[in-house]
């Protein structure tokens, strides 16, 4: 294993690992937005707007990643709208995502009692603000898990935008392959992305034994 290809190729990979890491923060934040509320509209009532949530996540889940990057990376340019490879990376990161975290969240919604509304509901909340003070933090408590998978899974999709020269890591693993033998390059890139991962699913188990804790006392 040779691994000397890090002194040559080392600000690219520092440049890399700062750009993956802005782009999964900034999508993590938006597409769990997003995916709030979309989870919203498909449970409330209003078939319009339930219908449009419904026809939203089934769309994003069913068509590629890589499809919906290129669509956004070259159908806007075409309507007068010229986004660098970050800003287009954050919006497709954070469209497909959001359509995973709109079924995870909407699973924790529909994990909490209905009494829960309607008491809000009976003392003068109307329903967005028993949406948002009652059942959300009751159902974000239920739903740890799975969304922080989706968070783990957003870090990883963020290696994606090296098909559109992003400048992540995945980016700048590719150039460094042009001129350094290809099995320890990606090695070094894979224990990386661990790097980025593994304290994530310890941080999401540490809040899921901390509020399951306090929800068993």
């Amino acid at each position: 294993m040779d691994f000397s290809f890090l002194e040559f190729y080392q600000q690219e990979f520092y440049d890399g690992l700062w750009t993956t890491i802005s782009v999964s923060l900034f999508a993590l934040v938006f597409s769990l937005i997003l995916g709030t509320v979309i989870a919203v509209l498909r449970i409330s009532g209003v078939k319009a707007l339930a219908g449009f949530g419904t026809a939203y996540v089934e769309f994003i889940r069913n068509t590629p990643l890589v499809a919906q990057i290129f669509f956004v990376f070259f159908a806007l340019p075409a309507v007068g709208i010229k986004l660098s490879q970050f800003a287009v990376g954050t919006i497709g990161l954070s469209i497909y995502t959001s359509s995973y975290i709109a079924e995870v969240i909407r699973a924790g919604i529909q994990s909490v009692p209905c009494g829960q509304m309607e008491a809000a509901r009976s003392s003068g909340m109307t329903y967005v603000q028993a949406m948002w003070y009652v059942i959300l933090p009751q159902a974000f408590k239920l739903i740890v898990p799975p969304l922080g998978n989706q968070f783990i899974n957003l870090v990883k999709n963020s290696s994606v935008l090296a098909v559109i020269a992003g400048g992540e890591l995945m980016y700048f693993t590719d150039v460094a392959t042009t001129e350094a033998d290809v099995t320890p390059v990606y090695l070094f890139v894979a224990v990386v992305y661990l790097l980025l991962t593994v304290p994530l699913s310890l941080l999401v188990h540490f809040l899921e034994r901390r509020w399951l804790g306090r929800k068993s006392s």
